[in-house]
């Protein structure tokens, strides 16, 4: 049995397959290992009923995680999953390498992630290359979940948002500058929180500030990561996350203003990540039998 993860900062979907029946999906919460340690990635495990009957039987675990971009980041992963599915051999890799198989197969072009976090490479149809992209919510993460809620929360807090929105962001929210740093400075998971006040953006997409915020941020990611690939124009650029899901038509508009071509948008990669990975193991089978 075959068990395919793909783990952001806010949350995690698995799947497994199930001989003659449909695949088991779950969710637990994000298991990057900037923001939890082994220990409590085997809590998360063990408080998922659904994959307590199947533990012995998994053969394979493939995890694709937010923050496993450094082989110390994935071994913290790799060490509690070994743990928990005993004979199972794990691979980790970083939440982009699954969003590449998903969104492009074997095609080449640029894959490029808009969740909690933001990041961007270039897939040649086998593998990701590095890049210098993906500093985290502190440094980087334009265009995010987490970058978008940074700004909305400063300037309802700076008395920057116009004041029929600030009106709807302060019955929403009901934060103040304490809460807001005490949640940021002082707790698990800050990215999270930041990105959490994103989708106030949806609700109020038809607003001129908010459109004017999401047009904004969509171009700095444009500029400071896509436009860093030489000849950028010549490649599609497929985009997976929440916010690049949600906020589609503004993503498109910006990146055609660039000349970009935009390939695939997915909400979430899993789907085709999962029937990725089971058709190539399924072959790499076929060919050890033949």
């Amino acid at each position: 049995m075959i068990l395919v993860a793909d783990s952001g900062s806010s949350s995690s979907e698995w799947m497994l397959n199930v001989p003659d029946s449909k695949p088991l999906r779950f969710r637990t919460k994000g298991l990057n290992p900037f923001f939890v340690n082994e220990k409590e990635i085997e809590r998360v495990m063990k408080d998922v009923p659904e994959i307590i009957p199947y533990i012995d039987e998994i053969r394979e675990v493939y995890f694709f995680g937010a923050g496993c971009v450094t082989p110390d980041r994935r071994e913290i992963v790799s060490n509690a999953l070994t743990t928990f599915f005993p004979n199972a051999f794990i691979a980790v890799e970083s939440d982009l390498v699954g969003c590449a198989y998903a969104a492009c197969g074997q095609k080449k072009g640029l894959v490029a992630t808009l969740g909690t976090g933001s990041d961007i490479s270039y897939y040649d149809g086998r593998e990701l290359k590095p890049s210098h992209q993906g500093l985290g919510y502190v440094l980087g993460d334009e265009g995010s979940g987490s970058w978008f809620g940074k700004l909305l929360l400063s300037r309802y807090l700076y008395g920057e948002m116009p004041p029929d929105l600030a009106k709807k962001f302060g019955e929403k929210y009901r934060v103040n500058k304490d809460i807001v740093i005490k949640n940021v400075y002082q707790k698990d998971r800050p990215n999270a929180y930041l990105a959490a006040f994103a989708m106030f953006m949806e609700e109020n997409r038809q607003h001129p500030y908010i459109d004017k915020v999401l047009t904004d941020g969509f171009d700095e990611f444009v500029r400071t990561n896509i436009m860093t690939y030489p000849n950028y124009w010549e490649h599609e650029c497929n985009f997976v996350g929440s916010i690049a899901f949600h906020f589609d038509l503004h993503l498109a508009k910006v990146c055609a203003l660039h000349g970009i071509k935009v390939g695939k948008i997915l909400k979430s990669p899993m789907e085709d990540l999962f029937a990725f990975i089971i058709e190539r193991e399924m072959k790499q089978i076929d060919v050890g039998v033949g």
